[in-house]
């Protein structure tokens, strides 16, 4: 099973932190938010595509093409369209069942081990404030619906986390835009949640990291997103004996 990290963004929000660094190589406990997030990856998951950007070379020279037993493979997005646009510029490299996630937060592994066991999924949180966050709509059979993003108010209260199990047929649907020259991946899969059923489920822990004061927070509770990793979990890959492809598209167009 491949995993997409939509990994191409400054964060802005993280003010001078990000100066020549992209967000997702900040360090919490002395390690690139990136290598926590892949140490809480599922066993099922043998190899990570990158979707890169600012300064996407910090990413490529840390994790090179083979990282802690799993395959690397990196696409190049240069033009910053929004998460459906960055997933769409991985699809040559993607082979059915696929887990999606955001480069800068974190989740736990049971969450994740959970998701994967649907063949399309969509992973939320329960958050008091539903003006902060896409908010996910189901119906009475737990599946998605839509998600709403920001509302003002809404009896729904499951924030959409960022992470996604999909499959090839997301490829099908044209890319729903949400303004400002984005196209939004969550609104696509409720697209496509009209045809297949999109399971939602619940996590039990989330961290967003935004701005320095959510870095500052994860460096305290890192620890409870950590688990000690079974022997029979250790992801065991044959070492590729040549370099693998860098797919390199500079804007998306269309499908």
């Amino acid at each position: 099973m491949q995993v997409v990290i939509l990994a191409a963004g400054r964060g802005k929000r993280m003010q001078d932190l990000t100066k020549g660094v992209p967000k997702p190589m900040l360090k919490i406990k002395g390690k690139p938010i990136l290598e926590h997030k892949i140490n809480m990856l599922p066993k099922e998951v043998t190899e990570i595509v990158f979707v890169i950007g600012y300064y996407g070379e910090h990413i490529m020279n840390h994790f090179k093409h083979y990282f802690g037993g799993r395959k690397v493979t990196y696409v190049f997005q240069t033009d910053l369209n929004g998460t459906g646009g960055a997933l769409f510029l991985a699809k040559s490299v993607l082979r059915d069942k696929f887990l999606v996630m955001m480069g800068d937060d974190l989740y736990h592994k049971k969450d994740l081990n959970k998701l994967i066991k649907h063949d399309l999924a969509i992973l939320g949180r329960e958050v008091e404030d539903d003006s902060k966050f896409g908010i996910i709509k189901t119906n009475s059979k737990g599946h998605m619906i839509e998600v709403v993003e920001k509302p003002k108010r809404s009896k729904d209260k499951l924030a959409n986390t960022g992470v996604y199990v999909l499959n090839k047929k997301i490829f099908d649907y044209d890319l729903v835009p949400i303004g400002g020259g984005e196209f939004g991946l969550p609104q696509t899969m409720a697209k496509m949640s009209k045809d297949y059923p999109v399971k939602v489920e619940a996590a039990t822990i989330w961290h967003t990291i935004g701005n320095p004061e959510d870095l500052i927070e994860a460096e305290k509770i890192i620890h409870k997103f950590e688990e000690k990793q079974r022997a029979t979990e250790i992801v065991k890959v044959a070492k590729p004996k040549k370099i693998l492809k860098i797919t390199k598209i500079k804007k998306l167009n269309g499908n």
